[in-house]
């Protein structure tokens, strides 16, 4: 899949759509994403500032979806773990941007070389248009080279 054709379909994911999450980019080698979401009444909380589900929520796919694009059919990839640190309070537009290196890529690949499974913490900071840290969050994502079966 394209990643022009993955970031319009995100767009229409149900849980992004209705949290007014919108992915703004993901560029074609798969190494680059940025998402925002405006505050609205839907993704609020009840003291006025973004809902935390929503903030975690638009960073849940990103490092694995840009992983698996960059390690291939090769390779099992999906979250084991995830955090989010509350920094301050969400009251406007935030947005989250996440940048695989070449140097990760190749970590996990030489980890997982022979069949071991490589397990790799990213960290996003969530800001505000002002730069301002409104959370901070960690993923862990599983990668492991797919088994071979012998033919019968």
């Amino acid at each position: 899949m394209t990643a022009r054709k993955l970031r319009f379909g995100m767009n229409l994911w149900p849980p992004f759509l209705f949290a007014g999450i919108r992915v703004l980019e993901i560029s074609d080698d798969y190494r680059y994403a940025r998402v925002k979401m405006r505050l609205r009444p839907w993704n609020r909380n009840y003291v006025g500032t973004h809902f935390g589900g929503s903030l975690f929520a638009m960073t849940d796919p990103f490092w694995m979806l840009l992983l698996l694009h960059n390690v291939g059919r090769t390779h099992m990839v999906w979250d084991q773990a995830g955090e989010i640190e509350f920094v301050s309070p969400g009251r406007g537009t935030v947005e989250a941007e996440f940048r695989l290196t070449e140097e990760i890529v190749e970590d996990v690949l030489s980890q997982s070389a022979d069949g071991s499974k490589a397990l790799v913490w990213f960290d996003t900071d969530v800001k505000a248009l002002d730069g301002t840290v409104v959370a901070r969050v960690r993923k862990q994502v599983y990668a492991r080279r797919k088994r071979v079966l012998a033919a019968a």
